[in-house]
């Protein structure tokens, strides 16, 4: 069966389908089958993503490794299903169209809470969840007491997270590798990033999940997108000499794939 990757926060912003893109295509260039759905039903940012990636292949006349993109399908209109088992149905449509013969299914959820973000995220083998490195972002995770830094307790989205691993649980699943990345870190050194660094690690043995290394913040992401680019194209669309921006980009980008431990994958980029 696919190993399912879910990328999810209920916050907008945090990069998630920046993660999606390069995790997706990564696979997709150590030689996996991976399709991808982005259940952001109103933005689009990934979908939009993989459909810059295919305009810009077909007007350099280039073939590169590149994940499969599906929408979520409709139902037909004679479907009797009840209202508050459309998505449910919508979701099952999707994974039918997906599973066969993908090594990895990606799912870019949005960044609100929705009942198909639910279902996503009880259906994840691996959930990655992009935060910034700002405690509006942990506010999502935890509870903090601003006077002594002190965890009060988990917040909305790891109590949704809760809820979908006993779903897991309740069908006799493992439960989902969980891991949590500092997005979009400043790469100088501040007193709120030492914060962010303490207040994760801690949370993450309360409430369980990993630490994974995420991105900085560089202007090359926002250069890549209207191209569909990933930072592992560069060479193949003529960037001869990266700079020094960019190679430790790849070196992020190389540590996160390591840190995820997906299965069967060995990172050779």
């Amino acid at each position: 069966m696919a190993h399912i990757i879910v990328v999810g926060n209920e916050k907008g912003g945090a990069g998630k389908s920046t993660v999606s893109m390069h995790v997706a295509t990564a696979l997709a260039r150590m030689g996996h089958r991976v399709n991808a759905l982005d259940l952001d039903l109103r933005q689009r940012s990934m979908k939009r993503y993989a459909e810059n990636r295919a305009a810009f292949l077909a007007s350099s006349n280039l073939t590169l490794p590149s994940p499969t993109c599906f929408d979520l399908p409709q139902l037909p209109k004679d479907a009797q299903v009840p209202a508050d088992q459309v998505y449910d149905r919508r979701m099952e449509a999707a994974m039918d169209q997906m599973t066969g013969g993908a090594d990895f299914i990606l799912i870019d959820c949005p960044g609100s809470h929705t009942r198909i973000s639910q279902i996503a995220h009880s259906m994840a083998d691996t959930l990655i969840t992009p935060l910034n490195d700002s405690f509006v972002d942990f506010d999502l995770l935890a509870r903090i007491d601003p006077s002594s830094d002190k965890i009060l307790g988990p917040s909305v989205y790891s109590e949704m997270v809760w809820s979908a691993r006993q779903a897991r649980a309740q069908a006799g699943m493992k439960p989902a590798d969980w891991c949590v990345m500092r997005n979009r870190v400043g790469t100088q050194r501040m007193l709120n990033k030492e914060k962010m660094e303490k207040a994760v690690a801690k949370l993450s043995k309360r409430i369980g999940f990993r630490n994974v290394p995420g991105f900085s913040e560089r202007v090359v992401f926002r250069e890549l997108f209207p191209r569909g680019l990933t930072l592992l194209d560069l060479k193949d669309v003529g960037v001869r000499q990266l700079n020094i921006s960019n190679i430790a980009a790849r070196q992020e980008l190389r540590d996160m794939m390591k840190s995820l431990q997906l299965p069967g994958v060995s990172v050779n980029f």
